[in-house]
């Protein structure tokens, strides 16, 4: 397997499939079933996981060795492409097929305390007050967490956050989950990890509704996208490897995310039909359709953009069908030499 150098000029890329690796070590076999079994999936994912996953997976053992230090590894994706159920193969697969030690976290999980984005809200722009945007995470949190899990030696402990989105809020550093020693990959995973700002001509048009009536000047996508020039851009800039879930369009990231909060209100007959005062989505409380739109358009300028312009330059492309379904991964191959 060819590994190829990561931040080269896209220009240069062509993208090549790898196809279907065969599962020849029958020892994983009970492991992934009783994932599929635990997370309620289908038993076709076990396609998913020979076609998708086995083959990822090697590919960041082979970057692993190549590099000869620990890696992390960016896993984009829009609400609904299945980017924590992607990570929590790959680190299971990582651990027992090929004696890795790694480690999952959430961009979620550095969201700002509700305190601080209440802070935000009333100095720079009401919306903020909503969690998801760039702006309303912890960066340094997110790099010191990245610098301890990397350089750690074999006895050293490092506490991971925990973000409760039922209370929206940051769970007591105490009730925060622990990896012991040094992670050779970290698998970085949220909705606009990766994600560049955009040029000041298309902040000037607002692209729905939320925008239009709610941030008439720009000052909240404004600073939506300064954060994304500024710390963001330094958290981002540790990746080795950027894997992006292409979601088919924005309509299907809308019907996705409307289609779960319905499966949601199955599950949760007797809890309140209405998200809070706040505009948030508390994990559960039902929203209703209008407002799963209203809260989608939150993250729809960063996720459209990304849409448009990932593609093109992140190292591994895995596409999502409409079904959820992933198809087999893409990954950036460099010319050979004249």
């Amino acid at each position: 397997m060819r590994i190829l150098p990561i931040g080269t000029d896209s220009a240069a890329f062509s993208f090549i499939s790898f196809g279907e690796l065969t599962v020849t070590d029958d020892s994983m076999a009970p492991v992934i079933e009783t994932l599929i079994q635990q997370e309620r999936l289908p038993s076709s994912y076990e396609q998913t996981v020979r076609q998708t996953i086995l083959p990822l997976a090697e590919r960041i053992i082979a970057l692993r060795q190549q590099l000869g230090r620990p890696v992390v590894v960016g896993i984009h994706g829009a609400q609904g492409t299945g980017k924590s159920t992607l990570t929590l193969f790959l680190k299971e697969i990582l651990h027992r097929r090929y004696q890795c030690a790694s480690a999952g976290l959430s961009l979620d999980d550095l969201y700002l305390t509700r305190a601080e984005r209440q802070t935000l809200a009333r100095t720079v722009h009401p919306l903020l007050q909503t969690r998801g945007v760039p702006g309303t995470h912890d960066v340094e949190l997110g790099l010191a967490i990245l610098e301890r899990l990397t350089t750690a030696g074999p006895d050293d402990v490092t506490t991971i956050p925990a973000f409760d989105k039922a209370s929206d809020d940051r769970l007591a550093e105490r009730d925060w989950p622990v990896f012991k020693g040094r992670a050779e990959v970290v698998l970085f995973e949220g909705w606009c990890v990766g994600a560049l700002p955009e040029g000041a001509e298309a902040l000037a048009h607002p692209v729905n509704r939320l925008e239009e009536e709610e941030d008439p000047h720009g000052a909240w996508r404004g600073y939506v996208n300064d954060c994304l020039k500024g710390p963001y851009r330094e958290l981002f800039g540790k990746l080795d490897l950027l894997v992006m879930l292409q979601a088919p369009s924005m309509d299907c990231v809308r019907e996705w995310r409307t289609l779960q909060e319905h499966k949601l209100a199955e599950r949760h007959r007797n809890a309140p039909e209405k998200c809070g005062q706040s505009g948030d989505a508390p994990s559960m409380r039902i929203m209703t359709d209008d407002e799963v739109i209203r809260f989608i358009m939150h993250y729809q300028r960063v996720t459209e953009h990304c849409l448009r312009e990932m593609p093109d330059r992140a190292d591994v492309l895995v596409p999502v069908s409409a079904d959820h379904s992933l198809g087999a991964p893409q990954f950036r191959d460099a010319p050979g030499p004249d």
